[in-house]
Formats: structure tokens, C-alpha cells, sequence
């Protein structure tokens, strides 16, 4: 059966087409041409009306989507090697590394992580759909470290719980341009769509509730600061738009940084560190560390020398 979806429409998208306004939507992650697809065959509603897809969206409007049953996995397995930290009947952690996609999209069907799973395991949780097996949370292609994937739909649910209930934790090690006025906090600003790009993400007024542990672990004559920083929300591309927006972007960055990259570096200076759980099953508490990558570790040899 179809699977129906409700979107509020909020007043910065007036004016939208509506096709392009559900491409834009995080909650529904589809492409434009297949959202096209379900408004030919009226499965889009807008404030119970069939609209077509050039229909320009108001504030306040309530759209509705019907969503067919997820196809038959179509994903193919792939030899590709993992540094596998941990694995169990239930679960699987690995440490990625920079330059892998975890799940495949639009314009990287193959080499993912989720090709190399389940080449490895065979079995992962079916509650992420097709592209997405298994996948509880995710980290940027230029992000390295620690994921934690479910092979069964029992561990999946409970990952997916704690770390909505803040009771996972997610630590990065992260370099950022310049230095801090406060040597720790939290940073408290909602993340949404930016207004003109809408390939970013940004502060907005509008955004979703978004909020970064940091503390400053040491500070370089440079002009460079290293910084723990742990994720309470995982809104897309958190921590690079929180410290861009404080105006000490993430070293390396190409979305959100400066064009100032001294060291040459190929991918933002961010690395998934540590990550704890309670485990689904036993409820023992698991913790797993990631030593930074070589690149990382180059820079910070440079910073210190």
C-alpha cells in the first residue's frame, strides 16, 4: 500500500514550483523527475486538490504525497574493502573513510558504502528502503570515521531511537580557521535550506532545531583551532554550517569555507572520533574510538611544527 506523507508549506517557499518544492524537502528525499512522476499519476495533493507541477506554492498550504511501496532491493553487492571496528548478528561499525558515499543517489549509484555492506553482511535492515539498508545515520562523502549500521530491523529502530533521544554519542574531531571567544559550549541555531542556494544548508529563523557540544582542544599560532564538537540533533551538514555561520569555518571545506587553504588539503578537516550505544539486544553499553586518517594528522603535524 501507498504510504502518504503530509507537508506544511512554509512562507519562505512561496512562490515555488511545486515540483521543485518537494525536491527540496529533507523528509521526502526524492528527485525532481520522480516527483514529476507522482503528480502525472495524482499523487500529490495540495490542500486536498490535484495541482500540476508548475504550480507556484503558498504559505500554509498542506501537500500531501503518496509514496508507493519501496521496489525490490536493486542495490548490487560490491568487493570493496571496510575497516570493520565491530560487527555482530545485529549490528556493524565501521570506520569510513573520506571520499566514500554512504548510501547511493543521484550521481553515485555504485562504490557506496551501502554496496560494500552488502557484499559483506548479505542481511541489513529494510527499514531504510531500497537505498538506504540499513543505514541509522549517515556522514558527508568527505567525512571520515565512525558509522554504526543495523542488520535487522529490531536494531535499527532502537539506534534510530536513541540517537533522536540524544543517548548515542557522536563525537567529531574538527580543525577550524581562526579562534573561538568562548573555549566551550553549545551551539544553539536551527538549520534549514539557505534561502538563495539551495544546493546549502544554512541558519535560518525557520530552520529545525540544531544543536553542537564543542570545546576547544588546542589552539595554533597559525590562526587555527582544533575542536571536539558532538552532535544532540544530525541535521545535514551540522557542524560545517554551525562553525561557518560563527565565522570559523571548517578547514578544507569547498561549501562553507574560506578559498584560504594553506595546507592543500582535498576535503574538510572533519572526522567522526568516538561513538557510543546502548547495544539493541544485550544493552550493554558499546564505545569505539577512530584514529584520525594520515591526511588529518598530517595537518596537525604541520600546525604543531
Amino acid at each position: 500500500m501507498d504510504t502518504e506523507i503530509k507537508v506544511v508549506v512554509n512562507s519562505e517557499y512561496s512562490g515555488l514550483r511545486l515540483d521543485k518544492f518537494l525536491a527540496e524537502q529533507e523528509e521526502l528525499e526524492l528527485s525532481r523527475s520522480f516527483i514529476k512522476k507522482l503528480i502525472e499519476e495524482g499523487k500529490v495533493t495540495v490542500n486536498g486538490l490535484h495541482r500540476k507541477a508548475s504550480y507556484k506554492v503558498r504559505g500554509g498550504e498542506i501537500i500531501a504525497v503518496l509514496l508507493p511501496p519501496p521496489r525490490e532491493l536493486s542495490v548490487k553487492p560490491e568487493e570493496i574493502p571496510l575497516d570493520i571496528v565491530y560487527e555482530d548478528e545485529d549490528l556493524v561499525v565501521v570506520n569510513k573513510k573520506a571520499g566514500m558515499v554512504v548510501h547511493p543517489a543521484e550521481g553515485n549509484w555504485d562504490g557506496t558504502l551501502v554496496n560494500a555492506l552488502l557484499y559483506h553482511c548479505q542481511n541489513l535492515s529494510g527499514i531504510g528502503g531500497v537505498l538506504r539498508p540499513g543505514i541509522v545515520h549517515r556522514l558527508d562523502k568527505d567525512t571520515s570515521g565512525l558509522l554504526v549500521v543495523a542488520k535487522n530491523d529490531l536494531a535499527h529502530q532502537s539506534l534510530a531511537e536513541q540517537i533522536k533521544e540524544k543517548k548515542a554519542v557522536r563525537e567529531y574531531w574538527t580543525i577550524v580557521h581562526g579562534y573561538l571567544k568562548n573555549k566551550e559550549g553549545i551551539i544553539d541555531l536551527p538549520i534549514g535550506r539557505h534561502p538563495r542556494d539551495r544546493q546549502k544548508m544554512a541558519v535560518v529563523s525557520n530552520g529545525k532545531t540544531a544543536q553542537t557540544v564543542y570545546k576547544v582542544l588546542e589552539e595554533f599560532n597559525k590562526g587555527f583551532t582544533l575542536i571536539q564538537a558532538k552532535l544532540l540533533t544530525g541535521r545535514t551538514h551540522q557542524i560545517r554550517v554551525h562553525f561557518s555561520y560563527l565565522g570559523h569555518p571548517v578547514l578544507g571545506d569547498p561549501k562553507y569555507g574560506h578559498q584560504n587553504n594553506p595546507f592543500g588539503v582535498k576535503r574538510q578537516m572533519l572526522h567522526a572520533i568516538k561513538l557510543s550505544f546502548i547495544h539493541p539486544r544485550s544493552g550493554e553499553l558499546l564505545e569505539f574510538t577512530a584514529p584520525l586518517p594520515e591526511d588529518f594528522q598530517r595537518v596537525l603535524a604541520k600546525l604543531r611544527g
